[in-house]
């Protein structure tokens, strides 16, 4: 197991640090003069030169690239020249607003998909099972953009239940902040329920139909008994997978759900950046999404290996 965890360390890493220079290869190619972009077309050649430099633009590519991949190792991501301030402190207090909303949607596409893609499976064939699978394809279809816009119109326009959009800090009023949250939560967990509902159905079904389920009900147990005892646990394999993928879809997916909802995320602070073309804090931000990606990948292929055994096997020389 060991041995496994440091083989995925290892990917995770290497997929860092392609991650970065891939980034940061792309924001250099960009046309026109970042420091030409910030003091305007009205600026003379020798304060633009003296901006460059500033910004180290001025360097040769590769010493920029080492340069700024060496300062994030020892938490140094630059200084943001559009907002003047340091990008690490920028991004950390915009994570408190991301992470708190992805965390939220994940739990609730949890708690609404799984139970409805064991019911349904437990209802093949019927009508109940039908009316949760259009549900759920109704729900993968639709923009979770719109879907929150809808929600606004529902809760916050008509029924007035909770607030349309903006954020309280946490420290100011922790339960304003959390209903702050709640519509964007709703936005981004509708169609990851959905598809988690149609993964853990089609799973179970395919489960029902093995030797181990058989024995069981040969023993005397129902078909309930026997698939909530040995059938769950190995449905859910397939699940993880999913489920690793889900929250990297959901941090990034809240660069759009924080604009929609004007919440001060690092969504929304990375489309600023973009406007301004401030590419120290758009290089910064967008590796920090990366990281919690690629984590949650790392994170899940571990639990899927202390699930199945046969895939820690599989990795033992």
């Amino acid at each position: 197991m060991i041995l496994f965890a440091l083989r995925r360390f290892l990917g995770f890493a290497v997929t860092l640090l392609v991650a970065a220079l891939v980034i940061f290869w792309l924001l250099d190619l960009l046309p026109g003069d970042p420091a030409q972009f910030i003091l305007g077309i009205n600026a003379t050649p020798d304060s633009v030169a003296r901006l460059r430099m500033q910004m180290g633009l001025d360097a040769p590519a590769h010493e920029r690239f080492l340069g700024w991949l060496w300062g994030m190792l020892q938490g140094d991501f630059g200084v943001s020249y559009t907002q003047r301030a340091p990008v690490a402190e920028l991004i950390w207090g915009r994570l408190g607003v991301t992470l708190p909303l992805s965390v939220f949607a994940m739990v609730i596409s949890i708690v609404v998909g799984l139970p409805l893609g064991i019911l349904a499976a437990r209802r093949r064939g019927k009508l109940l099972d039908t009316a949760i699978m259009v549900t759920a394809q109704t729900g993968v279809a639709i923009p979770n953009f719109w879907f929150g816009m809808l929600l606004t119109l529902v809760f916050a326009v008509g029924l007035r239940w909770l607030p349309p959009g903006g954020f309280t800090p946490w420290n100011e009023d922790g339960w304003a902040a959390l209903r702050g949250l709640i519509l964007p939560s709703l936005a981004l967990a509708l169609p990851q329920a959905s598809i988690l509902a149609r993964v853990m159905r089609t799973a179970l079904v395919d489960v029902t139909g093995q030797d181990y389920i058989r024995t069981a009900r040969a023993k005397g147990l129902t078909m309930g008994e026997a698939v909530w005892r040995h059938g769950v646990r190995n449905a859910l394999l397939p699940v993880l997978t999913i489920l690793g993928l889900q929250f990297a879809y959901l941090v990034a997916g809240t660069i759009i759900v924080e604009n929609v909802f004007y919440l001060p995320g690092l969504g929304r602070l990375i489309f600023t950046a973009i406007s301004e073309r401030d590419l120290i804090l758009v290089r910064g931000a967008t590796i920090i999404l990366i990281v919690a990606v690629t984590a949650t990948m790392l994170v899940t292929d571990i639990t899927y290996a202390l699930v199945d055994p046969r895939l820690r096997e599989r990795s033992a020389p």
